[in-house]
């Protein structure tokens, strides 16, 4: 561990616990439940007894995660492709920060690709807002997360920032692990993916040097996701609209178990991750003149155009950015059959929108709200093929 900081409540269990935390996670009620749920075929006795036979997390990964995963790409993906893995190396460990579509899958579909391609997976950070239940917080413990306090007051907060960035050094440099985080807390709803500056700070906190020499420490490979099709795409809009109706609009527990179970388990069409270029030369080029605001939005902006110029660009993202502007200006990117699925689909998204008051759904403003989520990516994209990234 760290002589000044301790991990336990945040980090994933070690090969040492891995038997005896199992034991305990498979006699809850509600991850039974949940297995159940998300594999219906399952022979829940069965699956158990597999569960307990698994040794650590590296078979955990290889023997659990990666036919599960399987099984999810076939059922809703049209399949999922990386480019880039040139730029992974097996002698060193690394920060990927990518942008954030999915609560669940954006890491683990990464880690998979990992897994095709015989490379080490990821340790993966994920927000207390979601670990709902002790047994959840156990079950992504053990598969290689840790965890990021949120909605702390301030004191605790900065506290929380230090052990954070603590402990992503300690997994990088004492236990070669590489860690996976989103590049902004919590999704970019319109998908405009911009990189949080807190964020970046938080990871600059510590290493014991510098702030530019504890980032350059932890390897920052920026990773750019590009579903087709976002299958929360209206709930994101259904939000959106009630952010209209009420500024004050905070999501529910409810609210957030929806939106993992949608992504998870509904239609995404092709997924495409993109590794970018370790940003690690580029900060240790940072003029020494420059002060640390200054730096954070360098830092920033090398990780977004990295994303930005890397998304995969669909069909339907040139027809909602046309059909958001009213023009036609990548007609050739799309036939007209493809333009006319994309708003049949967005249509029947929209169908499935539910208020208690039916007459404050604002189907206009949601349409328009899922065209920038579609139309963002080709947008960010042509900034920064041009030089103008956010």
């Amino acid at each position: 561990m760290s002589n000044q900081f301790d991990f336990s409540d945040i980090a994933p269990f070690g090969d040492d616990e891995f038997k005896s935390k199992m034991a305990q996670l498979v006699n809850e009620p509600g991850f039974e439940h949940a297995v159940k749920y998300v594999m219906p075929d399952v022979n829940f006795p069965e699956f158990v007894n597999m569960l307990l036979q698994v040794p650590d997390n590296d078979t955990f990964q290889h023997q659990v995660m990666y036919p599960f995963l399987q099984m999810l790409i076939s059922r809703t993906t049209a399949g999922v492709t990386v480019g880039g893995l040139e730029n992974v190396k097996t002698d060193r460990s690394y920060t990927f920060m990518s942008n954030h579509r999915d609560i669940v899958l954006d890491a683990s579909l990464l880690n998979y690709c990992f897994l095709v391609n015989n490379l080490p997976t990821s340790e993966i950070a994920i927000g207390n807002n979601l670990l709902i239940y002790e047994w959840i917080t156990d079950l992504v413990k053990l598969n290689k997360s840790f965890i990021v306090k949120r909605n702390l007051r301030m004191t605790q907060a900065l506290e929380a920032a230090h052990q954070l960035s603590a402990y992503i050094h300690y997994a990088i440099n004492t236990k070669r692990e590489s860690v996976w985080i989103a590049q902004r807390e919590g999704r970019a709803k319109d998908s405009n993916d911009v990189t949080q500056e807190s964020l970046v700070k938080m990871l600059g906190l510590e290493g014991g040097k510098d702030f530019t020499g504890n980032i350059e420490d932890i390897n920052v490979v920026p990773v750019a996701i590009s579903y087709e099709y976002d299958p929360n795409d209206y709930l994101k809009a259904k939000e959106f609209l009630m952010r209209k109706l009420n500024p004050d609009f905070k999501k529910s527990q409810h609210d957030d178990l929806l939106s993992m179970e949608t992504g998870l388990l509904q239609p995404k069409g092709r997924v495409h991750f993109q590794i970018g270029e370790c940003i690690t030369a580029d900060v240790a080029a940072l003029s020494a003149e420059l002060d640390k605001v200054e730096a954070v939005k360098s830092i920033c902006a090398m990780i977004d155009c990295s994303i930005h110029s890397n998304y995969k660009i669909y069909p339907i993202n040139y027809v909602a950015y046309d059909k958001l502007h009213e023009g036609d200006r990548f007609s050739s990117e799309y036939t007209q059959e493809e333009a006319m699925a994309f708003e049949k689909y967005v249509e029947c998204q929209l169908d499935k929108v539910e208020l208690d008051d039916v007459s404050k759904i604002d189907r206009d403003f949601m349409r328009e709200m899922m065209f920038a989520m579609y139309a963002n990516p080709l947008r960010n994209k042509l900034a920064a093929l041009q030089g103008r990234c956010n």
